[in-house]
């Protein structure tokens, strides 16, 4: 089960119904129509309309436990309708509003049990402080839930989304993984690691909720990973039966690494065994909410399409809880340097980042070390797991951003002058001053190494910065 970050603004409309905690509003939301994008074997989606209510049914299909009692069902429902109603635009650069898979929530045949699960709360989400609350849940949180934080860098810790004891999901499940050194060495390169041999795998540090916060990677480049990332990493090459939370511990053991653990999913928010046990014991659905979502108020409103965006972020399941923070930083970037370029942007930038380093080269025809390009309009990037190990994150989205601004003003000077224009917007500071020639088209458009590109970005930052020093405008620079 992926993580399901849920946010949506109301505005007006919240405000109102948060300020009657006591009663649930009813405000129609009927005849509400989702597109739902059915991934294709062969690739691509089959796009079909879906009502609002069919929806949450099909879906509670899909992501409830097995024999769920009908309270469980009642709050995962409402989780659910929470997530499609903040994330109707998640897909909007592919047409439709949210896939069937784990990337946004998985789509079953439903059943009597989930639709009158549907029936029975029909238009309620969960409310905080006049806002939707921002939800997550996932298989199981092992005994004790997590921040958003600890499992996604940047991420808000609402008080509603708290790290505590969980003794109705009784630590299951319990789990255990043999994996031979050069398969998680073949996993660490799909992720754009470098290094020819894995020589040790050291948990160094916990969190508040024991789980593993932080690993050293004897060998490789980068050095280090948090534990959550090393979760996705393993999952996405080599399967997600694997590792099945970061709530773990790892030894060498024979040929390769035991890893012993509980739990299943990233922890956060509802627990989907917890609450079928809840359930079980005779709690309530609105009781099961509050556990999990303390402070929360449930409240009935209708499904208000969230306004359009700046930035359209593209992210692999796994990455979905940092959506938020990751278009809160394209966006701030967007206009920072559309004021710095004295631009206006007609249009959202699309920004899309890949599962792993192969999927980045495939869709560029860009090394992985490059890391970002602009394709076809639109901004792609390395797995996202990847800049945020090498610590160039916010520069690479920055960069990306740069090129979608200025590439087609700049279309036919020699390369060096866009990408001069990118490392200088994008106020990349590392790059010593250099005082050779500019460099050659084919020096960044086919670089033969990373340290070859390094030097000729060093060079072509140069070239651009002492032009843009003597007084021309970038637009002039050549």
């Amino acid at each position: 089960m992926s993580s399901k970050r849920v946010l949506v603004l109301l505005g007006a409309l919240c405000v109102a119904l948060s300020t009657r905690s006591s009663a649930l509003q009813r405000v129609d939301a009927q005849g509400l129509q989702l597109r739902i994008g059915f991934a294709r074997p062969g690739g691509g989606y089959a796009i079909q309309t879906l009502p609002l209510e069919t929806y949450i049914a099909r879906v509670l299909a899909g992501e409830a436990a097995r024999e769920s009692p009908a309270a469980a069902l009642e709050a995962l429902a409402i989780t659910i309708r929470t997530y499609a109603l903040g994330n109707r635009d998640r897909h909007r650069a592919d047409g439709f509003d949210l896939c069937d898979e784990t990337h946004c929530q998985v789509v079953r045949t439903a059943t009597p049990a989930t639709t009158r699960a549907a029936e029975a709360t029909a238009g309620q989400i969960l409310m905080s402080s006049g806002q939707v609350a921002s939800v997550f849940y996932s298989a199981s949180c092992g005994g004790r839930s997590e921040i958003p934080s600890n499992v996604w860098p940047g991420a808000e810790d609402p008080p509603y989304l708290p790290t505590a004891e969980d003794d109705a999901c009784l630590r299951a499940p319990e789990w255990e993984a043999h994996l031979r050194g050069a398969d998680l060495l073949r996993a660490f390169r799909a992720a754009g690691f470098r290094g020819d041999q894995l020589r040790d795998l050291r948990i160094t540090s916990r969190n508040s909720s024991d789980r593993v916060a932080r690993l050293q990677v004897v060998g490789l480049t980068p050095s280090e990973v948090s534990g959550q990332d090393l979760r996705v990493i393993v999952g996405r090459t080599l399967g997600w039966q694997h590792i099945k939370s970061a709530a773990f511990d790892v030894r060498w053991s024979g040929a390769g690494y035991r890893f012993t653990g509980h739990g299943s999913g990233h922890g956060v928010g509802l627990c989907v065994i917890g609450s079928t046990n809840l359930a079980a014991r005779g709690t309530t659905a609105p009781a099961i909410l509050q556990k999990y979502f303390p402070g929360t108020v449930i409240a009935t409103a209708g499904a208000s399409p969230a306004p359009p965006g700046n930035v359209l972020v593209s992210l692999p399941d796994a990455d979905e809880g940092d959506r938020a923070a990751i278009t809160r930083l394209a966006d701030a970037a967007r206009g920072e340097i559309a004021g710095a370029l004295g631009v206006t942007p007609q249009s959202p930038i699309t920004i899309r980042f890949h599962t792993t380093t192969s999927d980045y080269e495939r869709a560029t025809g860009h090394r992985w070390f490059t890391s970002g390009a602009w394709v076809r309009n639109e901004v792609h990037l390395a797995p996202l797991v990847t800049l945020r190990a090498r610590g160039v994150l916010d520069r690479t989205v920055r960069h990306a951003i740069v090129h979608a601004m200025v590439d087609e003003v700049l279309a036919n000077r020699p390369a060096w002058v866009r990408e001069g224009a990118a490392l200088y917007f994008s106020g990349e500071r590392s790059l010593p001053e250099r005082r050779e020639a500019c460099p050659q088209d084919s020096e960044l458009l086919q670089p033969v190494s990373a340290g070859a590109l390094a030097d000729a970005y060093a060079r072509a930052r140069s070239c651009f910065t002492r032009q843009i020093n003597n007084g021309r405008n970038w637009r002039d620079v050549r």
